[in-house]
């Protein structure tokens, strides 16, 4: 027997539908899954930013072949939170409140939308959790490769660092962020997870698709949850302690000088904000060797604006030139 969210599902049991996440006019749609023996509890969302859209397609695949005979422990599979956002093409928050499920947790029960659907998930979701995977793609003008980002949280690194190692994924970034769904959870209920990027532009491709289900199948097998016939990630990836991130100190008109997944030199020009006259006001260069994870692909930024980033080669003190 398996009770969360106010269900109750026995063993072998797989059940469709409609979560109300502490609000009865907003819905999740979710697949809760009671594996015949025990094992694990294994959270995964897709889509808490509407616009990355390759999490929600994989989730749901990944879903209706699961069979619940075969799977150890527990597995709660979110097909999309930020509902509203999605049908409403928003991007990236809640439209209610602009509310950023990777950035503005905890929430409080009696505030805005998307105040309620972050405590719904501190009250009901993390205590009763053992793993957190959530699946991002990209924002709609974010170009970057498939990458990764683990918490850096004592009680928590090592064992999400393990199991980053077991996916397919090139680059694997120690996070210190605090405020997101999984960086939350990570940081004040030492439930270890992982936040996978693959895909960008707001696009939905095929490739992007099977990526990310591929994962959650080599997640599951790396907590002994389920086997599947996905072959073992047969490259070491690379594990990036210190990442840079640069933003804008201005608006201006954005001049890119590398692409994701460039390998950078020491010194080298990243890219340049102009004005409308073509003037410059603004050019970054790398602080040392290092990796392009994504950057910034349209035009036009505003101050505090996301730039680019890159992982650093060697430690050393993250900050940007002007």
């Amino acid at each position: 027997m398996w009770k969360i969210c106010g269900q109750e599902l026995s063993c072998g049991e797989k059940r469709q539908m409609l979560l109300k996440p502490g609000m009865e006019d907003y819905e999740i749609p979710a697949t809760l899954i009671c594996g015949q023996e025990p094992g694990k509890t294994l959270v995964v969302t897709a889509q808490i930013h509407a616009g990355e859209y390759n999490g929600t397609p994989a989730v749901v695949r990944a879903a209706k072949e699961i069979d619940p005979e075969k799977l150890k422990g527990n597995l709660l599979l979110m097909h999309c939170v930020n509902t509203s956002g999605f049908w409403q093409q928003h991007w990236r928050t809640l439209p209610e409140d602009d509310f950023n499920l990777n950035s503005d947790y905890p929430g409080r029960p009696d505030g805005t939308a998307g105040e309620r659907l972050a405590d719904w998930f501190v009250q009901e979701i993390f205590p009763k959790a053992d793993f957190l995977l959530d699946l991002h793609g990209g924002s709609v003008n974010e170009i970057l490769t498939p990458c990764l980002f683990f918490p850096k949280a004592e009680k928590v690194t090592e064992a999400s660092l393990s199991a980053a190692r077991a996916l397919d994924v090139p680059y694997l970034i120690a996070s210190e962020a605090a405020g997101g769904e999984y960086s939350y959870a990570a940081n004040y209920h030492e439930l270890p997870g992982l936040l996978l990027e693959r895909g960008f532009g707001g696009f939905c491709r095929e490739e992007w698709i099977a990526g990310h289900k591929r994962n959650i199948y080599l997640l599951l097998r790396h907590l002994d949850m389920y086997e599947s016939d996905e072959p073992e990630v047969s490259f070491e990836p690379k594990v990036y302690e210190r990442t840079v991130y640069l933003e804008s100190e201005r608006a201006g008109l954005w001049y890119p000088a590398v692409k994701e997944n460039d390998p950078v030199a020491g010194g080298q020009l990243l890219g340049r904000l102009e004005d409308m006259f073509g003037n410059i006001l603004q050019e970054f260069y790398a602080e040392g060797d290092g990796r392009v994870f994504y950057y910034t692909g349209g035009l036009s930024v505003k101050k505090g604006d996301s730039l680019i980033a890159y992982g650093l080669e060697e430690p050393q003190e993250a900050g940007k030139h002007t």
